[in-house]
C-alpha cells in the first residue's frame, strides 16, 4: 500500500476524540479510528472547594470555602469513512454552591453556575493527495483549562473561550507535502475581568518531509495578531524546524524548535526562543499517559493587579507550561487517573494605568490530580478525584494561594 506523508505520521491526542485539541495535539492526524453512534452520558458530582475564589485578596470571598453539587449531560459521535471522518461532542451543566460565592465585582453572590462545551471536527480526503481540515471548540466555564494554555487561575464568573482551526493539506511527493492553514480563537470575561479579553488571529504554513516510514521532518511558518482591550496589540512571527517520530506502534512523538519574534502597538518588542514538543505512549494495555511543554511570549492574564501599585499591563509574558495526565487500569472494574501541570511566568515592560512603568514580576503555578472510575456494570460507573492547586507570586496577592478541591460522584452512559 502506498504511504502518504498524512496518514500514520503522528497521533497525538488529548483525551481523545472527545477533546483531541489543545497543547496534547501538535500535529495534522486523525484520531477517530472508527464510527460510533451517539452515546449520551450524564455525571452528578458532590465535592468540597476549600478556597473557591482563589483570587480575591481581601474582604467577602477571600478564602472562602464552599461545599457544592455538579451536573451535567453530554454527548459524542463520530463518523468514519474511506473519505471523511468527522466527530461532534457537546456536554452542559452547572455548579450549585451551598454558600453563595462572591462574583467579580465583589458584593453580588451567586449560588448556581451554568457551564458548557462543545466541539466539531472534520477532516475530508478530497484525493490521496488533497486534504482539508477543520477543528473548532467553544466552552463557557469558570476553571482554567491548563490543556489549552490559556487563563491559569479560576474565573470569579464565567469566561467564553473560542477556537477554530482550518487548513488543507497537500502531498506533492510521496516523500513531501505541505499544510497551510488559518485559526481564530481568544476569550471573552466578564466585569472587572475584561481587560484579559483577547481575539487573535493566525496563519501558517509547514513544509514536511517523510524521512523514514517512522520520521517526518517539519519546518514551519506562522504569523498572528492579537487584538487586546487594554494597551497595545502585538504580532508574532513563529519560524520553527521540527520533528514527528513514531518510536513505536504505541509512542509517538512531535516537536518544534525556533524562535518567535514580536512587536507590540506603543510598546515593547523582542525576540524569544520557542519551543513545543508532545509526546504520547500507551505503555501496555493497562498504562498510557500523554504530556506536553511549551515556552515562549503568550498574550493571556497581561493584566495584573500588583501589590501597592494598582493595576499594570505587560507587554512582554514569556511563559513555560508542562503538562502530563496518565491512566491505569487495575482490574476491569477499576481505573486509575492522575495529571500534573506546571506553569512559571515572568512579566516585563509594564505600563501602569497613569502611563508610568510598572515593575517586572513572576507567577509559578502547580497543579496535581488524582482519581478513579469503578465501574458497577455496563452503563454505571463511581468517580472520584482529589485537585491541588499552588501558585505563589511575591507581587501579585491576587495570584498567591493554594486551593484544594475533592468530589466524590456517579456517571451513567447511555
Amino acid at each position: 500500500m502506498k504511504k502518504t506523508i498524512f496518514a500514520g505520521a503522528i497521533a497525538i491526542a488529548s483525551m481523545g476524540v472527545a477533546s483531541a485539541q489543545g497543547l496534547y495535539d501538535l500535529a495534522p492526524n486523525d484520531d477517530a479510528q472508527e464510527s460510533s453512534p451517539v452515546k449520551w452520558y450524564a455525571t452528578a458530582n458532590v465535592g468540597y472547594d476549600d478556597n473557591v475564589t482563589p483570587t480575591i485578596t481581601s474582604g467577602p470571598g477571600h478564602e472562602q470555602s464552599a461545599g457544592y453539587l455538579s451536573a451535567y449531560v453530554g454527548a459524542t459521535f463520530v463518523s468514519v469513512t474511506p473519505q471523511t471522518t468527522w466527530d461532534v461532542y457537546g456536554q452542559i451543566g452547572g455548579i450549585y454552591y451551598f454558600d453563595p460565592i462572591v462574583t467579580s465585582n465583589g458584593t453580588d453572590t451567586e449560588d448556581l453556575f451554568g457551564e458548557a462545551r462543545l466541539g466539531f471536527n472534520i477532516t475530508h480526503r478530497v484525493s490521496e493527495r488533497l486534504r482539508l481540515s477543520s477543528r473548532n471548540y467553544v466552552s463557557y466555564e469558570m476553571e482554567p483549562d491548563y490543556a489549552y494554555g490559556m487563563s491559569s487561575d479560576r474565573s470569579l464568573e464565567q469566561y467564553l473561550y473560542y477556537r477554530t482551526d482550518n487548513s488543507i493539506g497537500y502531498q506533492w511527493t510521496e516523500r513531501f507535502g505541505t499544510y497551510a492553514g488559518f485559526a481564530i480563537y481568544g476569550a471573552d470575561y466578564q466585569n472587572s475581568a475584561s481587560a484579559n479579553d483577547r481575539t487573535t488571529w493566525e496563519a501558517y504554513l509547514q513544509l514536511r518531509y517523510r524521512a523514514t516510514p517512522q520520521t517526518v521532518w517539519t519546518a514551519g511558518y506562522r504569523y498572528g495578531q492579537t487584538d487586546r482591550d487594554v494597551l497595545g496589540d502585538s504580532t508574532s512571527h513563529y519560524l520553527t524546524v521540527g520533528v514527528e517520530h513514531r518510536f513505536s506502534p504505541n509512542t509517538v512523538f512531535a516537536g518544534n524548535i525556533g524562535a518567535q519574534i514580536r512587536d507590540t502597538d506603543n510598546g515593547s518588542d523582542g525576540t524569544s526562543p520557542y519551543i513545543d514538543l508532545a509526546l504520547r505512549s500507551q505503555v501496555n494495555e493497562q498504562f498510557g499517559y500523554r504530556l506536553f511543554a511549551r515556552y515562549g511570549y503568550e498574550d493571556w492574564d497581561t493584566t495584573q493587579g500588583i501589590d501597592g501599585v494598582g493595576l499594570v499591563a505587560y507587554d512582554t509574558n514569556e511563559t513555560f507550561r508542562f503538562g502530563i495526565t496518565g491512566d491505569y487500569i487495575v482490574s476491569p472494574q477499576l481505573t486509575l487517573f492522575a495529571g500534573a501541570n506546571i506553569i512559571y511566568t515572568d512579566y516585563s515592560d509594564g505600563v501602569r494605568s497613569n502611563g508610568t512603568a510598572g515593575p517586572n514580576t513572576d507567577v509559578s503555578l502547580y497543579n496535581l490530580n488524582i482519581g478513579f472510575a469503578y465501574a458497577i456494570n455496563d452503563a454505571w460507573s463511581l468517580t472520584g478525584s482529589y485537585n491541588y492547586t499552588n501558585s505563589i507570586s511575591d507581587d501579585i496577592s491576587s495570584r498567591d494561594y493554594s486551593r484544594n478541591r475533592v468530589q466524590i460522584g456517579a456517571r451513567v452512559d447511555f
